[in-house]
């Protein structure tokens, strides 16, 4: 699958979750250890943000304080999604925060975020998420390659987690990345 579909795919889901939120969700604490659910959404507005003037090869914006994020959120994926599709985005080499990165190869990157921290999201706010198991797959087998040693040592992801053993595609993922796969006994 392209990378820029998987970015359709994901950001509809992402936007519903963020839809919703309430002052007193954003303070819920997240499976993101660095994170409570306002931290998620600072961080995904704000690489959403320069790394849609990236994939234009323009210079990142300047990041206000002070913005409504709820609102911000789906504005900063649908300028993303724009973005990786306009011309030349996918030549250009996207200097990230673990180097630089042909683009076409950040674009997942980008869809794995959005996937894990989605999942945050669902699980700090007890809304439902279930993404496509296709695309799950993908971007799974993508992690599995591209999350190097030297990503986690960088803390930009923890260790693997222990999955259980019926976990889904998404459990197995937010795995991967470091999170704990707890299941409430209802």
């Amino acid at each position: 699958m392209d990378p820029r579909t998987q970015l359709d795919e994901i950001v509809p889901l992402l936007n519903k979750l963020v839809a919703p939120l309430d002052d007193a969700q954003l303070d819920a604490p997240t499976p993101c250890a660095q994170f409570a659910v306002r931290g998620v959404l600072e961080h995904m507005v704000g690489g959403a943000t320069a790394f849609a003037a990236a994939f234009r090869g323009e210079a990142p914006p300047e990041q206000t304080a002070g913005t409504d994020l709820v609102a911000a959120f789906p504005v900063a994926m649908a300028d993303l999604q724009q973005a990786v599709r306009s011309p030349g985005a996918l030549d250009r080499t996207i200097a990230a925060p673990f180097g630089d990165v042909p683009a076409d190869a950040f674009v997942r990157f980008v869809a794995l975020d959005g996937l894990v921290h989605g999942w945050d999201i669902a699980t700090a706010t007890g809304q439902p998420y279930e993404p496509p198991a296709t695309l799950v797959a993908e971007v799974l087998a993508f992690a599995q390659e591209a999350i190097v040693p030297a990503m986690r040592e960088a803390h930009m992801f923890a260790a693997p987690e222990e999955a259980p053993a019926d976990a889904t595609g998404i459990e197995q993922l937010v795995a991967l990345t470091g999170r704990r796969v707890e299941r409430s006994s209802l």
